[in-house]
C-alpha cells in the first residue's frame, strides 16, 4: 500500500518556479517576480525553499538573503509548480518515499507545456527519492488528501474530455486509489471560478486543513455569477463522509468582491493558501474581505502563523499562491552538491 501525505503534515521543503522572460508574466514581469520573492522569503523563514529558474545568478540577485533557499537551473514554459511538479507518496511496505511524475498538458492542451512536463524528470537527481512516471494526465492542484484514506477532486477537471478521455469515472477512480493508496475518492460535481484555466481545480474551491475539516469558498451574494454553483458545492460538501462514515467539519471562506483586469473577471480565491511547517501563507487581493479571511484562518489553523501575501498580480494569469508552489513531505530530502 501507498500513503499520500497531506499538506498539513510535516514537510521537508517547498518548490516554486521563478518567472522568466519566456513566460506569460512578461507584461508585468517585475511585479510577478516581487510576489514570488515574497512567497519564497516567507517559506524560507520556516523551512527550505527550492527555486527552479532559468538564470540562477540573476534570480539570486532578487533576494537579500539566501538562507534556506536552494536554486536549481531549468528552463520551464511557465511557473505553475503545483501542476507540473511530482507528487509524493510513501510506500508503506518499504517505508520509502516515491515521487509520482504525472503527465502535464497545460490543463488539457490549453497552453504549450512540453518543458514543464519534462521538468520533474530533468531535475530528478536533486530529490532524495526515486521517481516513477505515471501514464495519467493529472495536476497537483486537482487533488487533495486528508491523510486518512480520502482524496477529494472535481469531476469537471479529472473527468473532463481534455484530460483522459479514454478512461471512465470508475477507471479513473481505480488509478487514483492505486497510485495514492487512498480508500475513497470524493467527487464534487459543482463549483467553479470565473477566469479559471484549470477546469475547476479542487485547490481553488475546497481544501483539507486536517483529517476531519474542509475549508471551502462560499458565496453569499445572490447576484454573483458564482452563487448557484457554489451553493450546490456547499450542499455536496455537507453530504460527504469520511472512511468511517462521519461528516466533515466545514469552515467557509468568503468570496472576494469581483476583481477585473483588462475587462476580465479574475479567479481570486482565499482557498488557494499554502500550508507549511508552523505557518499558512494566505493569498490576499487588496479586497475588503481580506481581513475576514485572515481572521477565519487564524481561528482555524491552531498553532500556525498566518502570513498574508498580496497575490493580486498572480490572478492576472488565472492562478494564485497554492498554484505556484508545491510542498514535499519530510520523507523527501534534497541531494544538493
Amino acid at each position: 500500500m501507498r500513503y499520500f501525505p497531506a499538506e498539513f503534515e510535516p514537510q521537508s521543503f517547498v518548490q516554486l518556479i521563478f518567472p522568466h522572460p519566456q513566460s506569460d508574466w512578461v507584461p508585468y514581469l517585475e511585479e510577478a517576480r516581487a510576489c514570488f520573492v515574497n512567497i519564497a522569503t516567507a517559506v524560507a523563514a520556516y523551512q527550505p525553499c527550492l527555486i527552479i529558474c532559468n538564470d540562477v545568478t540573476l534570480v539570486k540577485s532578487y533576494f537579500e538573503s539566501h538562507e534556506n533557499l536552494i536554486f536549481v537551473p531549468y528552463q520551464t514554459d511557465d511557473t505553475w509548480a503545483r501542476d507540473c511538479s511530482a507528487l509524493s507518496v510513501i510506500d508503506e511496505e518499504e517505508g520509502e518515499p516515491l515521487l509520482l511524475d504525472f503527465t502535464f498538458t497545460g490543463w488539457g492542451g490549453k497552453f504549450d507545456a512540453s518543458r514543464d512536463n519534462a521538468m520533474s524528470s530533468s531535475i530528478a537527481p536533486v530529490y532524495g527519492a526515486p521517481m516513477k512516471r505515471i501514464d495519467l494526465i493529472l495536476e497537483g492542484g486537482g487533488v487533495e488528501t486528508n491523510a486518512n484514506g480520502s482524496l477529494i477532486t472535481t469531476s469537471e477537471c479529472l473527468l473532463n474530455p481534455n484530460r483522459n478521455p479514454h478512461l471512465t469515472k470508475a477507471q479513473t477512480e481505480a488509478i487514483l486509489k492505486k497510485e495514492f493508496g487512498v480508500e475513497q475518492v470524493l467527487w464534487l460535481n459543482h463549483g467553479y471560478l470565473a477566469g479559471d484555466d484549470t477546469d475547476s481545480h479542487i485547490d481553488t474551491l475546497a481544501r483539507f486543513i486536517d483529517t476531519d475539516t474542509i475549508m471551502y469558498v462560499k458565496c453569499d451574494d445572490k447576484n454573483d455569477v458564482h452563487y448557484e454553483a457554489l451553493k450546490k458545492m456547499e450542499t455536496e460538501l455537507k453530504a460527504l463522509r469520511d472512511i468511517d462514515d462521519e461528516p466533515f467539519n466545514l469552515i467557509a471562506l468568503p468570496m472576494t468582491n469581483p476583481i477585473f483586469y483588462d475587462d476580465e473577471r479574475l479567479p481570486a480565491t482565499y482557498a488557494n493558501f499554502l500550508i507549511i511547517n508552523d505557518a499558512v501563507l494566505l493569498p490576499i487581493y487588496n479586497d475588503p474581505n481580506d481581513s475576514k479571511a485572515i481572521e477565519i484562518c487564524k481561528k482555524a489553523f491552531h498553532g500556525r502563523d498566518i502570513i498574508p501575501i498580496d497575490c493580486s498580480v498572480l490572478i492576472r494569469q488565472h492562478g494564485s499562491l497554492h498554484c505556484v508552489t508545491m510542498q514535499f513531505p519530510e520523507d523527501i530530502s534534497l541531494r544538493m552538491e
